[in-house]
């Protein structure tokens, strides 16, 4: 913005300068033609200037609306962080309760979290610092405990709610 200012600026001291010469051509006898070549000149700058100077306003007014939007959309999202962090936690805290009713021990339920997080068995175990087959056995109990058929269905149970039909 401050470069278009500077045009702007410098478009006009050029404009006063072929004024001034202008005035001095006519005191001077210079001709007509050279006169009115100078003239349109001026009127060229002064169009630009104009031009430039309803451009710079139009952008400001612009990028103040932007600014406007983006502080609301900031304020949005925030708004939604927070939410998000309160749904987070009461997802937390109800996944947490079924783990309990469902008789999971601790082991289990790091494994059951894991699962439902998306993780195969070979990552579960690397996490865990344990073989992959022990992850299989933990997961096999989990599903017998859940009354699932496997990790989809885990995964469903806890989704089916907040899916609407």
């Amino acid at each position: 913005m401050r470069k278009d200012v500077f045009i702007i600026i410098l478009l006009l001291l050029i404009t006063l300068f072929k004024l001034f010469d202008i005035f001095a051509d006519f005191q001077l006898d210079i001709p007509v033609w050279h006169i009115a070549q100078e003239a349109m000149l001026v009127l060229l700058t002064i169009a630009a200037s104009i031009f430039l100077g309803y451009d710079l306003i139009r952008s400001s007014r612009q990028v103040k609306a932007l600014k406007s939007k983006l502080k609301k959309a900031d304020k949005e999202i925030d708004h939604m962080s927070a939410q998000m962090r309160s749904a987070r936690q009461e997802y937390s805290i109800t996944i947490a309760t079924q783990f309990d009713a469902w008789q999971f021990t601790k082991s289990e339920q790091q494994v059951a979290l894991l699962l439902l997080k998306g993780l195969s068995f070979k990552e579960i175990a690397e996490v865990r610092l344990t073989k992959e087959k022990t992850v299989r056995q933990q997961a096999s109990t989990i599903y017998s405990k859940a009354q699932v058929d496997g990790r989809h269905t885990l995964c469903a149970w806890f989704m089916e709610d907040f899916i609407q039909e």
